[in-house]
This record gives structure tokens, C-alpha cells and sequence, in this order.
């Protein structure tokens, strides 16, 4: 523990409580840097089931805080089959109309983790473990934040009346971050998400169930199933007690509303949406309840934000890169922004609000255009699973050779060298 000399006198106010600010608020606290989170909800949560960590967002999580480690591990879940201990996803034709054999795969992308999937709420309910109590403040909807000019803190506003300080504020609230839209305006084009013409339908169904449907392998190991304007994600969760099932379809029409991210559906209506797929697409599909949600996919890829900061109030994770799943990284790119945030506000030479700015700015240097281009890469990715890529159509070995480039960008990604960069953008950014 560092001794109170050396503890740094600046106090920061966490927007949100989902993985982006639960993270970042663990690893401030491993540096004794006085912070507090805020979150609209009664508690920590996470939307959706199953979502997956790649090597980079495991670095990640060590450099946040190795108690954040140590929660994923305790409830990651691995392809179940140890041949398969390696690969991240198997890539299947899925339109393959053969009853009598399970379609093979095409081609495996792999890493040295291979897949590691968590349940969301699993995730969140070890890391809440790890918040102190009085650092957390629940159902805080933020309003506005402004200067108070007697102070030179920031007041936060809240929809409930009640207001709180701090010498700078992180908005980690998510696509549709309110703390974006004070930033930039309401009426800024990336103060609000925008509809990438898909949509998803998400089930999660009991391991033996899935199992005695559709085989041993295709239920206990990650899969993606391709085709035309529509691909399908499945992978084991929980220690592999039940399968996760993400069907993807195109839109080409506007999400029919304005305030709602899910909408309610049936399972006809997947089924009709996945009628040129094969059995065995169509058979998972089988597995879902006869209501189920259509989730839509929104982003920030149509208008990206100018800059990840201004003044002492900064975002971080979706709220400043909102991005389709289909690299299945967003999350894991969040880890990366908390573990770059958190050294910035640690290191040394930051040592009272003064330094603040000059922490944001190195952030959105080191940060903005990796995490940009994920979000540019995701789209064209979702592009290439549906063979409607320009370049790459129906192409196997274009959209095999595309992807692994791609995901070699993710996956590569030195986190240590993105920290000492990051604090040499500080260094001379204090200089200034």
C-alpha cells in the first residue's frame, strides 16, 4: 500500500457499473486513488448471456488488478473438448442441407487461450464482490455535470435531485452514455448510437438438451455458423452447463424503435429469418423458447466520436467506442481502456487535479484509434461471416485469410508496451 504522501489527492466519480466501470473502480483502488461509482440500475449488472475474452483482454485484466483475474478464471468456461483447447471458433457452412452428417468445419481460428466465455451476470457477481460498499451508489441517473466555479469541481447531477463532486468524472455508461451526449451535446451526431441494420436473437439452453439435439461437439465447443445475410454464434457457458445461442440477421429496414434495444419476438420469427440455412442451423434454433427477445445491434461506426475527452470528464469502454460483437471484443477492449486509464491516473507524476487533463489526453491518444477501428473492423467482419463482404463474397479462403488478419490485431496486442506508451504521451503532454 502506498503511504498517504504518495497518494495521489484527486478524487474521480465512475459513470456506470458495468464491465468498463467496475474494472476501472477495482483498479484505482489497487492504487489508493479515491474514487466512487454511480450507476442508474439497483445494482452491478451486465445486458445479454455469454461473452468472450481473448488473450489481450486477460493481459488486460492482470494489469487492472490480478483479484479481476482471478474472478474471470473462476467462472470462465473453455471449449469442453481438450483437442479443441485451443481453438476460438470452428467456422461452419452453415446452409450445409446434410441430415445424415454433422456439417464439418471449414476452417478454426485459434489462439494460445482458445475460447474463453463468461456468463455476464457470473462475471459481474465476482467482481461486485471486490467494491467496497460505500464506494458504490445505485439507481444515480445522470443528468448534466458542470463546474462549480467556487470550487473547481465537478458537480455531477442526478435525476433523483441529488448531486455529487469530484475532481473529474469517467463516463463508463454504455452506448446509449448520457455522459457522451454531455460532452459533445444532444444534438452531436455521436452524442447518439446508430442502427447497423442487424439484429440478434440470444437464447441460452441447457447443456443436455443441446446436446441431445444437435451432438457432442457443435454443443460443447464454440462454433459459427455462415451464410447468407445471417450468421449464427454458439459456445458452451457456466463450466459448460448450458449452451449459448446468438442468431444473427440482416436488416435492411430502421429498428422500429427509438427508445428500445430489444423488442419482443416469437420463435417462428427466427425460424423464417434462417429458412435457407441447413438441419442442423435450424434444429438450434428449435432449442429456444417459444418467445424470445430480437436484440438490436447499434454502434458509434456511423459517427464516431471526436475525442474521448474534454477538459477533466473523459469516457471510456462503450460509451466511447460502442461497437457490434462480432470480433467478440468490446468487452475486452473495455478492460484495455481500464488498464491504460488506470496506470495514466497512478503513475507518479500525476499527483493533483492539475494533471487531470494531461491523463485524458495521453488516454485518447494511446486508446482512439485502436479502439475506432474495431469498430469499423466489426461491421466488415459481420460482412465476412455473411458472404457479403465486397472483395470477399463467398470466397472461404478470402473471409479465412481476412480474419485471421484481423483478429491477429486483437489478439496481438502488447498491453504492456500500450501502457508505456501511453505514459510517454503523458509525460510530454505534463510538459506542456
Amino acid at each position: 500500500m502506498a503511504s498517504d504522501t504518495n497518494t495521489p489527492k484527486f478524487h474521480i466519480a465512475i459513470v456506470g457499473g458495468g464491465i468498463a466501470g467496475i474494472t476501472l473502480a477495482i483498479a484505482l483502488m489497487k492504487h489508493n486513488i479515491s474514487c466512487a461509482i454511480y450507476e442508474q440500475g439497483h445494482a452491478f449488472s451486465e445486458i445479454g448471456a455469454g461473452v468472450a475474452f481473448s488473450p489481450n483482454a486477460v493481459w488486460a485484466m492482470k494489469i487492472c488488478d490480478k483479484t479481476i483475474h482471478t474472478a474471470f478464471e473462476k467462472v470462465a468456461t473453455h471449449n469442453q473438448w481438450p483437442s479443441k483447447k485451443n481453438v476460438f471458433f470452428d467456422f461452419i457452412d452453415g446452409t450445409t442441407k446434410s441430415i445424415a452428417e454433422p456439417p464439418a468445419t471449414v476452417f478454426s481460428l485459434t489462439n494460445e487461450q482458445g475460447a474463453n466465455s463468461v456468463h455476464r451476470a457470473d462475471f459481474m457477481e465476482e467482481m461486485a464482490q471486490l467494491v467496497p460498499g460505500e464506494i458504490a451508489h445505485f439507481r444515480k441517473h445522470l443528468d448534466d455535470i458542470a463546474e462549480d466555479p467556487s470550487t473547481g469541481k465537478l458537480r455531477l447531477k442526478f435525476h433523483d435531485g441529488t448531486v455529487a463532486e469530484a475532481d473529474a468524472v469517467v463516463g463508463c455508461d454504455g452506448i446509449k452514455s448520457r455522459t457522451r451526449a454531455v460532452l459533445f451535446g444532444d444534438d452531436h451526431p455521436s452524442a447518439h448510437p446508430t442502427y447497423t441494420h442487424k439484429y440478434a436473437y440470444r437464447a441460452v439452453v441447457p447443456m443436455e438438451k443441446a446436446v441431445e439435439v444437435i451432438g457432442d461437439e457443435r454443443a460443447q465447443n464454440a462454433s459459427l455458423w455462415m451464410g447468407p445475410k445471417s450468421h449464427v454464434l454458439t459456445f458452451p457457458i457456466t463450466q459448460g452447463k448450458t449452451f449459448n445461442l446468438v442468431a444473427f440477421q440482416t436488416d435492411e429496414g430502421e429498428w422500429p424503435s427509438s427508445n428500445k434495444l430489444t423488442l419482443p419476438a416469437h420463435k417462428t420469427d427466427a425460424l423464417r429469418d434462417f429458412k435457407n440455412f441447413g438441419p442442423a442451423v435450424l434444429r438450434e434454433l428449435e432449442l429456444t423458447n417459444e418467445d424470445i427477445d430480437r436484440w438490436a445491434i447499434f454502434d458509434l461506426g456511423d459517427h464516431p466520436v471526436p475525442s474521448f475527452y474534454k477538459g477533466r470528464i473523459c469516457i471510456s469502454g462503450d460509451a466511447a467506442h460502442a461497437t457490434s460483437p462480432h470480433h467478440g471484443a468490446g468487452a475486452g477492449f473495455c478492460i484495455e481502456d481500464s488498464a491504460v486509464l488506470s496506470s495514466l491516473l497512478a503513475d507518479e507524476r500525476v499527483r493533483s487535479h492539475r494533471d487531470l487533463e494531461a491523463v485524458f489526453a495521453a488516454f485518447d491518444a494511446a486508446r482512439r484509434e485502436r479502439a475506432q477501428w474495431l469498430v469499423q473492423d466489426s461491421r466488415r467482419t459481420g460482412e465476412l461471416y455473411e458472404w457479403n463482404a465486397e472483395g470477399a463474397g463467398k470466397d472461404l479462403k478470402k473471409i479465412e485469410d481476412e480474419l485471421r488478419n484481423s483478429y491477429a490485431v486483437i489478439w496481438n496486442y502488447d498491453m504492456d508496451k500500450a501502457v508505456e506508451d501511453a505514459k510517454a504521451e503523458l509525460g510530454s503532454r505534463l510538459k506542456t
